[in-house]
């Protein structure tokens, strides 16, 4: 196949990009799936985006390429350009810029059989090479460019006519725009408005910028569709094995964002486990939408019941009983935003001040494992710890009595 700018399937351009360029531990002799040709068309496809943030570096394995992106200098994110080089066949580009420039003015409304004139007799007759295009597919153009908000139409009688929308006046909008486009889900919308001359500049940075998350939207719109429509699913997950995917049914239930590093999780009610769990949407492939759930309350119910012992996004323990966290931590003169970092973050636990200098952090989670990354942050300052769950309690000191052997500072603890 030549190679082409343009994207027809975004699941491989999103596969490729996240493993090779977001991850970047990948090289070329791992690329198994298809030819080399594929790996290069891909990779040239890609450097056609991205060709300014693209880094290498040489490994055992062979050369790994990643992205290196400036949050200091990068006001927005870089790869909504993938999203922007979706393909299109010269029916599609003709059509719309022919319909846009018959409806041109807002306050004219013609009928599909005005239109099809107009087509046949100002346009489409002038062509070198004649377009034939049927009243189906104009039909069609009309009611997806409705939807879009593009078009508006009004039923007079039995014919109904189509006219342009009013201008939307988005420059007083920019820098709301331009901090949603960074910020929200599907920021890629605000960016496809950002393209607008005049439209560019931007005061906003951004110090914890999670860029790659737009490369798994498309995924997010299909999934809050079947929350809001309280339907069941069927998810395509990712494997070790590339070659194999596997399928898990489930009711959708709620979109989960950890604000550490903006990975996003779906919580769902999986059909064969009979329970509640997270599924990280860069390893959804596809989703299937199924009947409306009829349980789908109760489930919804269940989870906001048990949220508040919430952690990360482990919902059920390993056994009946909740797992106790507790540790204090000494905080010493001058040190006070320490205390406030505790009542800032600490989600479902508790924070007591026992005296000037110490507090104590107190918690029951249902996977006091999710917590570890965490707690390590105050390492140094930890006084005392006791951990329900003794198996993570142990770990944690044989991880600090480690560290201290590695860096010559003795392992008492």
């Amino acid at each position: 196949m030549a190679y082409t700018e343009l994207i027809k399937n975004f699941e491989r351009i999103r596969s490729y990009m996240r493993d090779f360029y977001v991850y970047g531990f990948k090289s070329r002799d791992n690329f198994k799936q298809k030819s080399a040709r594929s790996y290069d068309n891909e990779r040239r496809r890609i450097e056609s985006y991205l060709g300014e943030y693209m880094k290498f570096h040489q490994t055992a394995t062979g050369k790994n390429v990643f992205l290196s992106i400036d949050s200091r200098r990068t006001r927005q994110n870089p790869l909504y350009k993938a999203w922007k080089a979706k393909s299109f066949t010269d029916r599609d580009i003709t059509l719309h810029f022919l319909i846009l420039d018959i409806l041109h003015q807002p306050e004219e409304w013609l009928s599909l059989t005005e239109i099809m004139e107009k087509l046949e007799s100002e346009y489409l007759s002038r062509f070198r090479e004649p377009m034939i295009l049927d009243e189906s597919t104009v039909r069609k153009k009309l009611k997806e460019y409705i939807g879009l908000g593009i078009l508006a139409d009004r039923k007079q009688g039995r014919q109904m006519y189509y006219s342009r929308s009013g201008e939307l006046a988005i420059e007083p909008m920019r820098e709301a725009i331009a901090f949603f486009s960074e910020t929200a889900p599907a920021g890629v919308i605000g960016s496809f408005l950002l393209d607008q001359p005049g439209m560019e500049s931007s005061v906003f940075t951004f110090k914890h910028h999670y860029i790659a998350c737009t490369l798994d939207d498309e995924i997010l719109c299909r999934l809050l569709s079947a929350i809001s429509d309280e339907k069941e699913i069927a998810l395509q997950l990712t494997t070790k094995n590339p070659h194999t995917n596997s399928t898990r049914r489930a009711v959708p239930l709620k979109i989960f964002a950890s604000t550490q590093n903006g990975r996003r999780y779906l919580m769902g009610y999986d059909r064969k486990q009979r329970k509640i769990t997270a599924y990280r949407l860069d390893r959804i492939v596809k989703i299937d939408e199924g009947e409306v759930s009829p349980d789908f309350a109760r489930l919804r119910e269940k989870l906001e019941t048990i949220r508040p012992q919430i952690w990360g996004v482990v919902c059920e323990s390993r056994s009946t009983a909740l797992e106790h966290v507790e540790f204090t931590i000494q905080i010493g003169e001058g040190e006070e935003h320490i205390y406030q970092r505790l009542i800032r973050e600490k989600r479902c636990g508790t924070v007591e001040r026992l005296d000037s200098s110490t507090c104590r952090f107190t918690a029951d989670v249902y996977d006091s494992g999710e917590m570890i990354p965490w707690i390590r942050t105050f390492i140094g300052r930890i006084l005392s710890m006791n951990f329900s769950n003794r198996t993570i309690e142990n770990q944690f000191r044989q991880d600090i009595e480690e560290m201290c052997r590695l860096y010559g500072i003795g392992g008492e603890g």
